[in-house]
């Protein structure tokens, strides 16, 4: 019975020299980082096209290359509406006969060759039908609900409308892509 009383006495020893459980320390450390915005929004546009020919009282018709749109502001709402417009045609010296007036240039954006991040990607005018005069700036594609980075890309159709009156010869007109 001595025995079972040394053995107790011991236990008891060990519980006063370890003590009671104390609760473990924790501190939190606030991490920050910062996430940059690239090149903002840019549009980019082959710098030349040429769309065929076609006889006075006809139509020229003819893509003009891929048009891109790269959203890489990295915004919380990031849309955007793309434009374009154009100029008169004109060859030679511009007299009323070596003109093709802006009335009669037309655009059709089709649908996007290309997308990427998230959000609504809108074509203006996804088919041939819906083809718009551009002698005033005209909506053409739009991005909405979107966050962060996006780009679309589309090919679009010009049609120029050869007035009876015209000259023969090379025109050259400006038509002009933008985005905001």
């Amino acid at each position: 019975m001595k025995r079972t009383k040394v053995l107790v006495g011991g236990v008891a020893g060990l519980a006063l020299v370890l003590g009671p459980a104390t609760a473990a320390m924790a501190e939190d450390t606030i991490v920050t980082l910062t996430v940059t915005a690239e090149d903002g929004l840019t549009i980019t546009v082959p710098p030349t096209a040429n769309i065929g020919s076609a006889n006075p009282g006809d139509t020229a018709t003819g893509q003009i290359g891929p048009v891109t749109v790269a959203d890489e502001r990295a915004a919380l709402n990031a849309a955007w509406t793309a434009t374009v417009i154009s100029t008169d045609f004109t060859t030679g010296g511009g007299t009323p006969a070596e003109t093709i007036p802006d009335i009669n240039v037309l655009y059709w954006s089709g649908g996007a060759t290309a997308t990427s991040g998230n959000g609504t990607f809108t074509p203006a005018q996804p088919t041939a039908a819906d083809a718009v005069i551009i002698n005033v700036p005209r909506t053409v594609f739009t991005h909405t609900a979107g966050s962060g980075d996006n780009s679309a890309t589309w090919n679009p159709t010009l049609l120029v409308n050869i007035p009876e009156t015209a000259v023969a010869g090379v025109y050259t007109g400006t038509v002009t892509h933008s985005v905001l």
